[in-house]
């Protein structure tokens, strides 16, 4: 069985159903490990590229698995899936994937969104999906992993938790609400040194002032305060 990354062992550990597709799977490893752990039965592939679809292929190779080579979902038919995972792209490439054949999604997601993490956040809320965990792995380098299951279009919980602790949902978009209501120290310790790194520059485009606001008003907030 291949041997995982931390970020790959975080993102099985949420994995467990029937079958199970994996875009972009590079080397075919999570699904080798998820069909060698009985997370999965059945374990597909998506590939973009030949060369990636070569790997995952010869990884694959005597699994109860198939490698397809195309888009996204424009390989994937309609309840054929009962779960899915997109790892290591950045979030704006991972909702277009999803926004593209909508019709085809599985009832549970676990997406590991490199960069622009919020977009996935807002995509799920904007289209019937409950964000019902959110990880992260340890060390420098900070992977999240968010686990999505649909369930209509009333409010996810979570944000009405945050709005208990008088949170805004837009905080909880940007920087994970169940980071925010679980203070997760590591996340406290990064958006800090941000604070001040964005607080030192003297020009800031809006995006970047923006955020530095945003951060400001979560580091002041009573619910941080108060450890």
């Amino acid at each position: 069985m291949p041997r995982l990354d931390d970020r790959l062992k975080l993102v099985a550990s949420l994995i467990r159903g029937t079958n199970h597709a994996d875009i972009g799977s590079d080397h075919g490893h999570l699904l080798a490990a998820l069909l060698a752990t009985g997370r999965i039965q059945r374990g597909i592939a998506v590939e973009n590229k030949p060369q990636p679809h070569r790997n995952s292929t010869a990884t694959l190779q005597g699994l109860n698995a198939e490698v397809r080579l195309g888009d996204g979902l424009n390989v994937i038919q309609e309840n054929e899936l009962d779960s899915l995972s997109i790892c290591g792209m950045g979030g704006q490439s991972i909702v277009r994937i999803l926004a593209n054949h909508s019709n085809r999604l599985p009832d549970q997601m676990i997406l590991q969104p490199n960069k622009a993490i919020g977009s996935v956040r807002q995509w799920a809320l904007n289209n019937g999906y409950w964000l019902v965990d959110e990880q992260c792995t340890a060390g420098t380098r900070r992977f999240e992993v968010l686990l999505l299951r649909r369930s209509g279009m009333a409010l996810d919980p979570v944000y009405r938790r945050l709005a208990s602790v008088r949170l805004e949902e837009s905080l909880g978009v940007m920087f994970g609400p169940w980071f925010l209501l679980r203070r997760d120290e590591d996340l406290q310790q990064r958006l800090a040194e941000e604070q001040r790194y964005l607080h030192a520059k003297q020009k800031l485009t809006a995006p970047s002032r923006q955020r530095m606001e945003a951060i400001d008003r979560l580091l002041s907030h009573d619910h941080f305060l108060s450890r």
